[in-house]
């Protein structure tokens, strides 16, 4: 059994227990790096913290300490020139697999990797200066 946190029902908990195989890219004491099983484009993988939380703002912070330096040595070592990072939070905004991960995907060309809209709103700079001051204030 796992010294962290783990749900017994997750498939990522199974591919970090060694109970579900992966093809495995990278391993720390807090992070697994693996391919994609259902890739957009050749080299897209998965960074995963290994404690089980299903969104990233419930993930403690001691257990990020691995990941953001495994995605910047991945990235470098799959070598794409321009690529993705993706991490979704909750199904509505995508997420399949509840359990924290972040994509890194290739984009080779534009039929390859991530295809994205952007529904962009209009810029209110009075909205923004409140708004701003409404979420630092709850750091």
């Amino acid at each position: 059994k796992m010294s962290f946190n783990t749900d017994d029902s997750c498939l990522f908990c199974k591919i970090i227990q060694g109970q579900i195989p992966c093809h495995k890219i990278a391993e720390t004491e807090r992070a697994l790096a693996f391919l994609d099983i259902n890739p957009t484009a050749e080299g897209h993988c998965l960074v995963i913290p290994k404690y089980h939380c299903e969104k990233l703002h419930e993930l403690p912070a001691d257990e990020m300490a691995d990941v953001g330096p495994l995605l910047v040595k991945v990235a470098k070592a799959v070598g794409a020139t321009d690529y993705n990072l993706l991490q979704n939070n909750g199904a509505i905004a995508h997420q399949v697999v509840k359990h924290v991960h972040f994509h890194l995907i290739p984009k080779p060309d534009a039929a390859q990797g991530l295809g994205i809209s952007w529904p962009a709103q209009e810029t209110d700079h009075a909205k923004f200066a409140a708004l701003a001051a409404k979420i630092s204030g709850k750091l």
